[in-house]
């Protein structure tokens, strides 16, 4: 037996498995129907408590090859039921197995449909996954949470290569996920990885053809640092942002960030491009967005717009070669509509 509550008081009931530890973070959805093994290894999760949509999780089980990170990231799992006996040729252990391996709570029989509705409704909310009976002490822990400097858990702790015949990027570390790298180094790119917090003169002096700014966890404006040393950055060479390298991007032209009710965290998100005139679906996970009345439109052109709610999926600045996409073009899990992006990085690079 286990619990799920939430700050409002709310309690689920069902049945722990994976580890038996008490665990609190942000309770968020993600309405993917695959891609659960990639979800776990995320590095933008990094502190919250996803809660999968789909009824049943790990039917193919956990194999060696999806995975974003070297461990799950995720603080807690939640799903309606978790399948015990996966069948896939490339299944090496079970979800459970997974989770017990790296020390992750999870928690089935959790009626998911009703708790994403209450989340859709009243916003993401922090959450408590035990294996004890809640007390009033819990509620006081869960009004008291704060997730702190996430970006530091997340990004590599020092400068790394991986070679490449190809131009020479500095990826800029909040969190990147695997394939951000492979598909860089698919189009045979020389790659130099930075931590999040590395200094303008330290990745220039690296002299890359380009820079890209990855994925990552939490508040964009929590990264200080980094929003003053992409200042510089943007004027010295060509930048790529994703995700929270684009909530960056938009930061460092002098345009603000809020926080959605409840975020987008899925692989079906339908996005226009405002230039061609074309629809993708895209893969989302992101819970602040940029706020488009702060947009200086003397300097920054909105180029990609969600299409559920019409939130900012993309911008570039007009005076130099810099631009970000809010969705994921590496797209794994999910559609490969946009993996052109990389593409057209590049081709700033030649251009």
């Amino acid at each position: 037996m286990g619990f799920l509550i939430l700050e409002d008081g709310t309690v689920f009931q069902g049945v722990i498995f994976g580890s038996q530890q008490r665990v609190v973070g942000e309770v968020v959805f993600n309405t993917g129907m695959t891609g659960y093994q990639e979800i776990l290894t995320d590095p933008s999760y990094y502190g919250q408590i996803v809660v999968m949509t789909f009824p049943m999780i790990g039917n193919y089980g956990i194999n060696q090859l999806d995975i974003e990170s070297d461990s799950p990231k995720v603080k807690g799992l939640v799903v309606r039921e978790a399948c015990a006996t996966p069948n896939n040729w490339m299944s090496r252990e079970t979800l459970e197995e997974y989770l017990r391996k790296y020390n992750i709570t999870a928690i089935e029989r959790i009626d998911t449909r009703a708790l994403t509705r209450k989340i859709r409704e009243k916003g993401t909310m922090i959450g408590l996954i035990t294996p004890h009976t809640p007390t009033r002490e819990d509620i006081i822990q869960l009004k008291e949470y704060t997730l702190r400097n996430p970006v530091d858990n997340v990004t590599t702790n020092k400068v790394y290569a991986i070679p490449g015949e190809g131009h020479h990027i500095a990826v800029v570390d909040f969190g990147v996920k695997k394939n951000i790298i492979e598909s860089l180094r698919r189009r045979g790119c020389r790659i130099t990885v930075f931590p999040a917090k590395s200094k303008a003169y330290e990745v220039l002096s690296a002299d890359p053809d380009a820079i890209l700014l990855t994925n990552g966890p939490g508040d964009p404006k929590d990264n200080v640092e980094a929003i003053e040393t992409i200042k510089i950055l943007v004027e010295r060479k060509p930048v790529f942002g994703i995700c929270l390298g684009h909530q960056l991007l938009a930061l460092a032209a002098g345009a603000d960030t809020h926080k959605l009710k409840y975020g987008h965290r899925g692989c079906n998100h339908p996005v226009v491009d405002l230039t061609r005139g074309r629809t993708y679906i895209t893969s989302q996970n992101h819970g602040y967005a940029v706020k488009e009345e702060t947009v200086d439109v003397r300097k920054i052109e909105i180029t990609y717009r969600n299409l559920n709610d019409g939130t900012v999926e993309g911008l570039k600045y007009k005076d130099r070669p810099v631009f970000g996409v809010q969705f994921h073009p590496e797209a794994c899990p999910g559609p490969s509509d946009t993996e052109f992006i990389f593409d057209e990085f590049l081709d700033l690079i030649d251009n």
